[in-house]
């Protein structure tokens, strides 16, 4: 599997201060921040600040620093947030998993009844 990193990706660009975000949590390993085309009342992103392609990528190759801190990230957002209804987190994984972004992010969406995981089986 290729893990090659583009450090031009968006978020990279974010995380290096090129690009505005609004920001809703950061710690060492990790920066949430509004998804700009919010698909839910809450759609927030958690990315590690490590060069990391995608969720496989990180479970395999970042520090147990990491995961921690990434982890602790998800949990904060999910309080800040007040998703205590519920929510959905979503990793979407190279071309078959429609991932736009070639760096590691997981999506926190709630703020209402969401649909069915999946609406097409195509």
């Amino acid at each position: 599997m290729d893990f090659t990193y583009d450090p031009q990706n968006i978020f990279a660009r974010i995380l290096r201060g090129e690009i505005p975000n609004k920001t809703v949590f950061e710690n060492d390993h990790a920066l949430a921040f509004h998804d700009i085309a919010p698909q839910a009342p809450i759609h927030v992103l958690v990315i590690p600040k490590g060069a990391y392609v995608s969720l496989d990528h990180f479970a395999r190759d970042a520090s147990a620093d990491e995961h921690f801190g990434f982890m602790q990230a998800v949990a904060e957002v999910c309080r800040i947030a007040g998703v205590d209804a519920g929510f959905r987190a979503i990793s979407n994984t190279r071309a078959h998993g429609r991932q736009d972004v070639p760096h590691y992010h997981l999506h926190i969406l709630g703020g209402r009844q969401l649909g069915l995981m999946l609406d097409d089986a195509g």
